[in-house]
């Protein structure tokens, strides 16, 4: 079985189009780790992704007849992208069928390279099922993303190149799983040539194909998946990547959002490129595998798959990425709605960096913060600091890990309070240190009630701080000197019309 295969990538054309990617030491990710971690580059390829690999073999091998009819393919996108590139090579028409849900920046990608993209349904599953009805419709030659012999062994090049790179030993080789065609070429390579490296596949838990299908002992298809890392969206593994992977594969690792999101800044920190969350997969299972298993000092590799991803989504992946190193925790805490607790709170937590601090008044007995922390021993300071506010008689709830916390009630918290309040309100900016909210909140003291608090450190030089505070129009002076001294910079928006008509009181006295 793996000798056919073997013959097929020694024979495969794919250097018409492709490079020959680099496999780079990330030196940061290996000294925090204590071992030696190796990324191979295919976010280096001309369309960002090892799929150029696989679908430029299979359609080089074509007959002059099917080159004439033209080729289709369903694809999340970077599919697409190699075969749209391929295809302008060879001069053959090429029809790209992609869900809905595929980033623009690939769909855009694709267009440029001559190629015509069908936009149906919502997931990978949907547009394939598509693509095949159209292929024999208009008779196009359908070029499958990873269920095809030639497509695996293009991507299985990756595997020879990585052993020409790396002579040494080499412990595992971790591998992003979708369909299954570049871990299937990969690791039918290695287990070939060094059948003592461990080849270790690594899926989102949301779209685990692979690892079900390894659990039932025959391919699964799940009912949904999820769709944050697009480019290994898939329900069910590829039949003949599974022929092979079963008994190729030595384990699968399933990793969260918020692992991927902070294997794409670990990344980033290594190489300053911007992996797509199925590119930093495989570096989110190594990161895993490491921390479960306490090895040090043996080599890795991890397969940067690659780098096509919406800029705007890198904003979500901020935000994510601290959880998922283990660099934040997020309580809900509730406190008395007393002047002076606000200041309270944040002795109680002392010097510990605050990430983000949300709050709105609306009882006038109780207050319920939504507060982050930056943390170097996750489970141990979260296991302090919740003794430690409960000891003090605030009521802590760990929202770490509650995706609906993460993703929508961080950014609701608060609304329109209930009725007249003698608010005034003020942004408030001051440098980004440890401590900087402490002094601030020190400054201000016990003198007005806050009811109003939106605080979130994103890394800048400067932190900004909407505030607002229960006084009489007398003391907005002394208040003001108050910031004059610390020397924060500052503005009163109790007039701009996004708080008055989205978290400003029924009334407002000025």
């Amino acid at each position: 079985m793996i000798h056919r295969y073997i013959e097929k990538i020694l024979r495969a054309r794919v250097y018409d189009v492709a490079i020959e990617t680099s496999l780079d030491l990330a030196a940061i990710l290996s000294a925090r780790y204590k071992n030696i971690i190796y990324l191979k580059r295919e976010d280096l390829q001309p369309v960002f992704s090892f799929k150029l690999r696989g679908a430029y073999n299979k359609i080089s091998q074509l007959t002059d007849e099917e080159r004439q009819r033209g080729v289709i393919a369903a694809s999340a996108g970077n599919h697409a992208q190699g075969l749209a590139l391929a295809a302008k090579k060879m001069a053959i028409k090429a029809h790209i069928v992609m869900p809905t849900t595929t980033p623009e920046i690939k769909i855009q990608a694709v267009r440029e390279k001559g190629a015509k993209t069908i936009l149906v349904g919502d997931s990978y599953d949907e547009a394939y099922e598509y693509a095949v009805e159209l292929a024999q419709q208009k008779q196009l030659i359908f070029i499958h993303p990873y269920d095809d012999p030639d497509v695996i062994a293009g991507q299985g090049t990756i595997g020879m190149e990585i052993l020409r790179q790396h002579t040494g030993n080499i412990s595992a080789i971790f591998i992003p799983v979708g369909g299954g065609g570049l871990i299937a070429g990969v690791a039918a390579y290695i287990k070939f040539v060094r059948p003592e490296i461990k080849i270790i596949g690594v899926e989102p838990a949301d779209a685990d194909c692979l690892n079900q299908a390894l659990i039932a002992g025959r391919r699964v298809k799940l009912k949904q998946v999820g769709l944050f890392a697009d480019g290994v969206a898939v329900k069910q593994i590829g039949k003949e990547p599974f022929r092979l992977l079963r008994y190729l594969v030595d384990s699968v690792i399933t990793v969260d959002t918020d692992e991927i999101c902070a294997a794409i800044k670990d990344v980033f920190d290594d190489t300053r490129s911007l992996p797509e969350p199925a590119g930093a997969l495989a570096v989110a299972g190594l990161k895993k595998y490491i921390e479960q298993k306490q090895v040090v000092n043996e080599t890795f590799v991890a397969i940067e798959s690659g780098a096509n991803i919406n800029f705007d989504r890198l904003r979500y992946v901020s935000e994510r990425a601290m959880v998922g190193e283990h660099k934040e925790v997020l309580f809900a805490v509730t406190i008395p709605e007393v002047p002076g607790t606000f200041l309270k709170f944040c002795n109680i937590l002392g010097k510990r960096n605050i990430t983000e601090f949300n709050y709105r008044y609306f009882d006038s007995k109780i207050a319920h913060i939504f507060v982050g922390i930056s943390t170097s021993n996750h489970e141990a300071d979260r296991r302090d600091l919740i003794e430690m506010l409960d000891s003090e008689g605030f009521d802590a709830v760990d929202m770490t890990h509650n995706n609906l916390a993460k993703e929508h009630v961080r950014y609701m918290v608060g609304g329109h309070a209930p009725g007249l309040l003698n608010e005034h309100v003020y942004s408030v900016e001051f440098p980004e240190r440890p401590g900087a909210l402490l002094k601030f909140l020190t400054a201000i003291g016990g003198r007005w009630n806050i009811s109003l608090f939106h605080y979130r450190n994103h890394g800048a030089a400067f932190g900004k701080v909407l505030m607002g505070l229960q006084m009489q129009i007398a003391e907005k002076k002394t208040f003001q000197h108050c910031l004059d001294d610390l020397g924060f910079i500052y503005e009163e928006v109790t007039s701009n019309p996004a708080y008055s008509l989205f978290v400003g009181g029924k009334a407002t006295e000025h």
